[in-house]
């Protein structure tokens, strides 16, 4: 079993879907909520006893959207008393990976000079978010402005801007060296789907929280976790992926498919534009996760920015889109993301020098 997970929570996916994270956070730990009757609110968490889990209870660490901290601010509280009530059970840390490592870490926060009650308050924090009164990762925007040489440099963005605790008795503290040691333990990441109206590919929210979790294990605990995605969108059969899985079959299905492509065309600017960022998230994903491969660049390359056709329809409607699409993929290859075929460089090289003049020619 993992001992710890880290898992997004998002306000309008568990407000669309009943709680789904928040249930799970639940779950993983080894607790149930307890509803009243009548009004069905959650009014207590219950214990579920080792005897009845039959695993260990697993260490779980939520990072939350300033919306689910604006909108779901009891939620943010049961998950903090959560880790609390599950830290200080009397059972064996093989069996209680949340006691496991509160323990470990409010030893260690004592030695360094806390005292006992305050080094445990803070071992025992395991819900994150941003600033109060703030909102989003950071990820997205430096990779966006090309602020980044490592995967270091997007951890620390991701911990500036996530690691503020939310509980009891601290409403949004800036606690990076606590956050750090989270995303230091974390073995599993993970992130529920519970629609198709969007993907992780048609905009950067997804990687701006998930991917910059998954950069912040890596730089922080030097591996790669295993990733997944949980989708609910059929409720009646979900489905598990690992984020790979996830990837490719969006590719696949939708930036590939010449189905989607001639819908997106219909849409003129917009469609040219949002196939743009299908590239520039794919890439973003790329530099968080390491989850892109040659042959999709290539693809990328040879279905959106060489081929005549498109290149003909881009220019017509929207010349910053083509532009964009082979800026990223250059940018891509110059980083060493990409290993890009010769011929395809050079192709690339030839095209995003003519887009230069052709852009300048028209701010003129």
């Amino acid at each position: 079993y993992p001992e710890s997970v880290g898992i997004i929570l998002w306000a309008t996916s568990n407000l669309r879907n009943h709680g789904q994270c928040v249930a799970e956070f639940l779950y993983l730990m080894g607790l149930r909520p307890v509803w009243q009757p009548g009004s069905q609110r959650v009014v207590d968490l219950e214990v579920i006893p080792l005897e009845e889990l039959q695993r260990p209870r697993v260490d779980v660490t939520g990072r939350i959207s300033g919306l689910f901290r604006d909108s779901m601010p009891g939620s943010v509280i049961w998950l903090d008393d959560a880790a609390q009530r599950i830290a200080s059970l009397d059972e064996p840390t093989e069996l209680n990976f949340v006691r496991k490592h509160v323990l470990e870490e409010a030893g260690e926060l004592e030695k360094s000079g806390l005292d006992k009650q305050a080094a445990w308050r803070q071992a025992s924090y395991r819900v994150f978010g941003d600033p109060p009164g703030a909102h989003g990762a950071g990820t997205g925007a430096v990779l966006e402005a090309k602020n980044w040489e490592t995967i270091d440099d997007i951890a620390a963005v991701y911990t500036r801007w996530g690691a503020h605790a939310y509980g009891k008795g601290s409403e949004g503290t800036y606690m990076p060296e606590v956050f750090k040691k989270r995303m230091a333990q974390i073995d599993i990441t993970v992130q529920n789907v519970d629609h198709r109206e969007s993907s992780m590919l048609s905009g950067d929210d997804y990687n701006n929280y998930r991917g910059g979790m998954i950069a912040a294990v890596r730089s922080y605990k030097g591996s790669m976790p295993r990733n997944y995605v949980s989708d609910s969108s059929d409720r009646s059969k979900v489905q598990l992926r690992s984020l790979t899985e996830e990837l490719k079959r969006w590719f696949r299905g939708e930036a590939m498919n010449p189905k989607y492509i001639a819908g997106m065309k219909k849409h003129g600017y917009k469609g040219a534009g949002d196939l743009a960022t299908y590239v520039a998230v794919s890439y973003q994903w790329d530099a968080t996760s390491d989850i892109m491969e040659n042959w999709m660049y290539e693809k990328y390359a040879a279905k959106y920015a060489l081929d005549k056709d498109m290149q003909k329809w881009m220019q017509e409607v929207n010349p910053w889109a083509l532009h964009r699409i082979t800026e990223v993929l250059l940018e891509a290859e110059q980083r060493g993301m990409w290993q890009a075929k010769p011929e395809t460089k050079q192709a690339l090289q030839e095209l995003f020098l003519s887009m230069e003049g052709e852009l300048e020619e028209r701010g003129e």
